[in-house]
């Protein structure tokens, strides 16, 4: 079977699987237009660190930290010569923080030493720096320099695989498959909006199904609660009661997107 199908449905082909996936990129745009990097920045370096501070941590916390970070150490040069224990003071709050601290001393003195104190805007590159992995590459790369990424994190693997996209668990992997089912030119977006939908729509353990606007093409359907009323009550954020109304004209038969 390639992608999703329900019930005892035949099952779906290469290009039916592609034409569903582009349609749910076009009802996460309806869905969530203002989906952005959650992470506050205003350069490549910042949003670097503030990805390396956001592990085990939530952006919510990274953005309170992150002010006073930035005030402080305002270049690559500033970072790898920083005092470490100043350093460590200032992430503390967003865990793990001498293993960041380490992690941000690291990598800064790499793009000092390899790249004149500026962040490369080239995966290859990236990746070659510590504790820079893809996913990290790729939110520098699709949001500092606006070059199109998937970034596959807990949230995007989870409802790629829910709406049969992929059977992949290996986060390459799941980014080249997603990467050949949707256009390059909505890959930034689509993690973004994808991810925005897991945190306030699909949840790992309980999805409020009934409430949601993919309900009619996701072949997970019914995972979570299918009565609306329900549902309605599991989705979370500003956009609850926009994402509620669009789900309700789903259900009476409008075609988004």
């Amino acid at each position: 079977m390639v992608g999703g199908a329900r019930g005892g449905a035949r099952p779906e082909t290469r290009l039916g699987l592609v034409r569903r996936a582009r349609r749910t990129v076009r009802v996460l745009g309806v869905g969530y237009p203002d989906a952005h990097c959650e992470l506050d920045f205003t350069t490549p370096l910042e949003l670097l660190v503030a990805v390396v501070l956001s592990a085990q941590c939530t952006d919510k916390r990274v953005n309170q930290v992150t002010p006073a970070l930035f005030a402080r150490y305002r270049s690559a040069e500033e970072y790898a010569a920083a005092d470490r224990t100043e350093l460590e003071e200032l992430i503390r709050p967003t865990g793990f923080y001498r293993n960041k601290a380490a992690a941000i001393s690291g990598l800064a003195a790499e793009i000092v030493e390899r790249h004149d104190g500026e962040v490369p805007g080239d995966q290859a590159e990236l990746v070659k720096l510590p504790g820079v992995g893809r996913k990290t590459a790729n939110v520098v790369l699709g949001d500092a320099f606006g070059v199109p990424g998937i970034t596959v994190d807990t949230h995007f693997g989870r409802l790629v695989r829910r709406w049969g996209w992929t059977t992949e668990e290996d986060p390459v992997k799941v980014e080249h498959a997603v990467g050949a089912l949707v256009e390059r030119k909505d890959w930034t977006l689509l993690s973004h909006r994808t991810i925005f939908h897991g945190r306030r729509v699909c949840h790992a353990r309980t999805p409020a199904c009934g409430a949601c606007l993919l309900a009619p093409q996701c072949p997970s359907f019914g995972t979570g609660p299918t009565d609306p009323v329900r549902a309605a009550k599991l989705v979370k954020g500003d956009e609850a009661e926009h994402l509620i109304g669009l789900a309700e004209r789903v259900r009476s038969g409008e075609r988004l997107g």
